[in-house]
């Protein structure tokens, strides 16, 4: 272990959770997010991913039409076992029937026990979108339901699902994260029945139900792929979509029966019908 490590900040002025999503394709390791910033800590120099996120807002402004700024700082710390303090940070997550857990903690007694490791994963159940699609699926996901988990990280909603009875189907753009998935699944001893590198358009099937949590600017895009994967009648869960973003999902989905909306602080899930 080297005496120092480095220290990245970077403090967007706006879209937050879209810099997240870029950052996450380029470092691979643990990344804080704070109320309106992103830290990224390691040994090697961080110098390159701070351009990239001064040259993805560049990209962000003139794609979205409106001025998207971007501060990043550099400090250089003595190096201490930033996963060590990381892990004592992090607390089990209780939402209904299910107790998502660090692979240090002990499981819970009469619970559906969900072991990630937050250091590892992409999405260990502590983010708000997080644990209110876990809402949504233990409310409503059946036994023998189908269901395709877009953008599936960590694999925890799909473990979830799976622990409920259903057959679950998982894809992601990020390689990393499908490896990930499918070794969590493993942890739990739930069985994914087909997973992909890529997005819903990877297969021809539909579902019962279809989850994605992801961001309310790519829900948008993948609209209709979203909408095609999901059978008549069945159930459309959205998540990563920030309230000032509403409207863009309101818009996008207004083709389907709105059933619910789960608030939790500035991030909102929504649960679709399509009809028969």
């Amino acid at each position: 272990m080297k005496d120092t490590y480095s220290e990245l900040t970077v403090r967007p002025s706006n879209h937050l959770e879209l810099f997240l999503d870029f950052l996450q394709t380029l470092f691979p390791e643990t990344i804080e997010i704070t109320e309106d910033a992103l830290i990224l800590r390691s040994e090697e120099p961080l110098e390159e991913i701070a351009w990239g996120a001064k040259a993805f807002a560049e990209a962000l402004s003139e794609n979205l039409g409106e001025p998207v700024h971007v501060d990043t700082s550099i400090e250089t710390k003595e190096n201490v076992d930033w996963i060590a303090r990381y892990r004592e940070a992090i607390k089990p997550v209780e939402v209904g029937d299910f107790y998502v857990y660090p692979s240090w903690e002990a499981p819970k007694e009469g619970k559906r026990n969900i072991m990630i490791d937050p250091a590892l994963a992409f999405g260990s159940g502590h983010h708000e979108t997080t644990s209110s699609c876990l809402k949504a699926i233990g409310e409503r996901v059946k036994e023998n339901d189908t269901l395709l988990d877009v953008g599936c990280g960590s694999g925890i909603l799909g473990i979830a699902a799976a622990m409920l009875g259903a057959k679950v189907d998982a894809c992601d753009t990020d390689p990393l994260a499908v490896e990930n998935a499918q070794k969590n699944f493993g942890l739990n001893n739930q069985c994914v029945n087909e997973i992909w590198e890529g997005s819903a358009p990877g297969t021809d099937k539909s579902y019962d139900v279809v989850v994605a949590n992801i961001v309310a600017d790519v829900l948008r895009m993948i609209a209709k792929d979203l909408k095609k994967r999901t059978k008549p009648g069945g159930l459309l869960i959205l998540s990563g979509i920030l309230d000032t973003k509403e409207a863009l999902i309101d818009e996008a989905f207004s083709d389907l029966e709105l059933q619910e909306t789960i608030a939790n602080n500035e991030w909102l899930t929504k649960i679709y019908r399509k009809e028969g």
